[in-house]
C-alpha cells in the first residue's frame, strides 16, 4: 500500500529527577549534600532513509517519544541523558505542524534531520542549593517533561521527469518499457492508484528518475479522483511529459484541460517544461500528429508497445533534464534532486 499522508504524536523523553543524598563516609558523620543532577531526555528527530519510500510505517504506529533521562545519584553522579529517538522518513518528506498548517521542514536530502521535539531538562539535585546559610538543602528539582507535538507528514515524490495525462494514456506502460519499475498495467482507466518511480539508465552512465502519476481527471484541483493527492506528486519533478492517446477525438483540448489543472493546482507547476507525447501510435496505421496539435515543435508521437519513438524521446528527454539541472547547479538551488544512489529501481506502488 502507497500512504502519502500520516499524522503523528512525537514526544521528547522527560528529563531524570534530581537526588538527594548527603556525604556519608567515613568519620564524616554530617558531610555535605551530594546529590547529582538528573539526565537530560531524549530527543526526536525525523531522518530521511533511501530505504523508505512512503509513509505506510506509520499507518498502525502514530505515537513517538524520546527515552526518559536517568535520574541523579549520589556523589554528584549526574544521570544518563536519554536515548534519542531517530524516525525514518522517505527522501521528499514534507512536514506540517497538524494544528496550525505551518510547514516546520521539507526533508529532501539522504541523510536530512530535523529535530521535532526536544527532552526536557533534568532536575537539579540538593547539592546545587547549597549555601552559606543552608548548608543541609533537602529541596531538588523533578524532571521537566519533552516537548509534544502533533506533526502532518506528506510525502512528494521527487523525480527529474513526470509522467502526466488522463487516465489510461499509456503512462505506466512507458514507465515499464523504460525502467525496470512494474507499476499495474491494464487496458481500462485507473489501472494505476498510486504513483510509481523507476530511473531510466541510459549508455554513458545517463541516468534520470521518472515518476509516472496516476491519472488526472477535470476538476482535479479540487480533489476530483484524488487529484490533490496526486497532483502535488509532480510539484518536485523539473520536466513534464503530457502523456495523451493518439487515438483521442480531439488531442489538442485533451492537452489544454491537462495543462490548465496543473494551473489550477498552482506551485508554478503551469510554467514548468513540457513534451506532447503521443501514445499508442501502434494502435494506427499511420501514426501521425493530429491535424489539432499539427505545426508544434514540442510533439513526439511514440508506441511503448512496440518501441517505436521511445529511444529518441529518452536521449531528448536526458539532454533537456541535464540542462535543468546545470541550470539550477547555477543558481545554487539546492532542490534535492542530485542523490540518484537514493534510488535502486523503486516501485513505490
Amino acid at each position: 500500500m502507497f500512504l502519502d499522508r500520516a499524522i503523528i504524536d512525537v514526544t521528547g523523553g522527560h528529563g531524570g529527577n534530581g537526588c538527594l543524598s548527603f556525604r556519608r563516609e567515613k568519620y564524616v558523620p554530617k558531610g555535605g549534600p551530594d546529590g547529582g543532577d538528573g539526565g537530560r531526555g531524549g530527543d526526536v528527530f525525523l531522518v530521511v532513509d533511501p530505504r523508505y519510500a512512503t509513509l505506510r510505517d506509520f499507518r498502525y504506529k502514530r505515537s513517538f517519544r524520546g527515552e526518559r533521562g536517568g535520574n541523579g545519584q549520589g556523589r554528584n553522579k549526574t544521570g544518563l541523558s536519554g536515548v534519542d529517538l531517530e524516525i525514518p522518513v522517505p527522501r521528499g518528506t514534507v512536514v506540517h505542524d497538524a494544528e496550525t498548517d505551518d510547514v516546520l521542514a521539507d526533508l529532501t536530502r539522504v541523510g536530512q534531520r530535523y529535530l521535532v521535539a526536544q527532552g526536557g531538562f533534568g532536575g537539579r539535585g540538593n547539592a546545587r542549593f547549597a549555601t552559606s546559610v543552608n548548608r543541609a538543602p533537602r529541596r531538588v528539582e523533578e524532571g521537566k517533561p519533552g516537548g509534544e507535538r502533533r506533526i502532518r507528514l506528506e510525502l512528494k515524490l521527487i523525480a527529474d521527469v513526470g509522467l502526466v495525462g488522463f487516465p489510461n494514456a499509456g503512462k505506466s506502460t512507458m514507465l515499464s518499457r523504460v525502467t525496470e519499475a512494474r507499476p499495474k498495467i491494464g487496458d481500462y482507466p485507473f489501472t494505476t492508484l498510486s504513483p510509481n518511480l523507476g530511473v531510466v539508465n541510459l549508455s554513458d552512465d545517463r541516468s534520470f528518475v521518472i515518476a509516472d502519476i496516476p491519472g488526472i481527471l477535470e476538476g482535479a484541483h479540487e480533489g476530483k479522483g484524488l487529484g490533490l493527492q496526486f497532483l502535488r506528486h509532480v510539484e518536485r519533478t523539473r520536466l513534464l511529459l503530457f502523456l495523451i492517446d493518439v487515438t483521442t477525438e480531439d488531442a489538442a483540448a485533451e492537452f489544454t484541460t491537462l495543462r490548465e489543472e496543473l494551473r489550477l493546482h498552482g506551485r508554478g507547476l503551469v510554467d514548468r517544461p513540457y513534451l506532447v507525447v503521443l501514445t499508442k501510435a501502434d494502435l494506427v496505421p499511420d501514426a501521425a500528429v493530429p491535424a489539432s496539435l499539427a505545426g508544434r515543435n514540442d510533439v513526439r508521437v511514440i508506441s511503448a508497445v512496440s518501441g517505436a519513438g521511445v529511444d529518441p524521446l529518452l536521449d531528448e528527454v536526458y539532454g533537456l533534464v541535464a540542462s535543468l539541472r546545470k541550470a539550477d547547479a547555477d543558481a545554487g538551488v539546492d532542490d534535492g534532486f542530485d542523490a540518484f544512489d537514493a534510488f535502486d529501481e523503486p516501485n513505490v506502488g
